[in-house]
């Protein structure tokens, strides 16, 4: 028997540059899994081999202003000039259906999140260091000098807020990063508060 009947609201964040989509990418290449992944919405062009439904949905600031106006937001944030934000119909479909739902979204983002759904599990993704870090963002090659000063300066100060999480994962290998949060995933299933009603009521039975 299933102990947790609902699924489960996996946010995976931390600042920009620091491997979030990589690790992302990795756990769903894992076997034997329940994931879905949450596609964000976007006003910001699409990168070589993004593809639109797959990576982000791509909208035009029009139709995303409009989704805000409308309360479609799990949550959404405007970052170095472009929006980003969570459509939450999507989320509360796959919750239902017993779905371990994965948001990769910026600490902005993640921090609204934390407000709403209470009983999701946050997982802070650190870099192995400062320099490696702004290693990642120059490799891009994707964006000007300036914006990506714009997003080291604002990942200094977003490292701040990792204990507002439940989880900090330091990616230094990818496929190690995404064993942490397997692993982490697991454990959380198994969590008194999410699993006791059900198994008095399987004592019962």
């Amino acid at each position: 028997m299933k102990l947790n009947q609902r699924g489960l609201l996996i946010v995976i964040s931390g600042p920009s540059g620091v491997g979030k989509g990589t690790v992302r990418k990795a756990l769903f290449d894992m076997k034997n899994h329940n994931l879905v992944y949450s596609v964000s919405m976007t006003t910001r062009s699409p990168r070589e081999n993004e593809v639109d439904g797959r990576d982000y949905y791509f909208v035009t600031r029009d139709e995303f202003e409009k989704n805000i106006q409308e309360d479609k937001f799990l949550e959404w944030a405007e970052f170095v000039g472009q929006y980003y934000g969570t459509p939450k119909d999507k989320v509360e479909e796959f919750l239902e259906q017993g779905k371990e739902v994965v948001l990769e979204i910026e600490v902005e983002g993640a921090l609204q999140v934390r407000e709403k759904m209470k009983d999701a599990v946050f997982i802070f993704i650190v870099p192995p260091s400062k320099k490696a870090l702004y290693d990642r963002l120059k490799s891009r090659g994707t964006e000007a000098p300036e914006i990506i000063e714009q997003r080291f300066k604002k990942a200094e100060n977003e490292f701040n807020l990792a204990y507002k999480y439940d989880y900090i994962v330091v990616n230094d290998d990818v496929n190690n990063a995404a064993d942490r949060i397997m692993a982490i995933i697991r454990a959380e299933h198994a969590r008194v508060e999410r699993t006791f009603h059900n198994y008095m009521k399987m004592l019962e039975e």
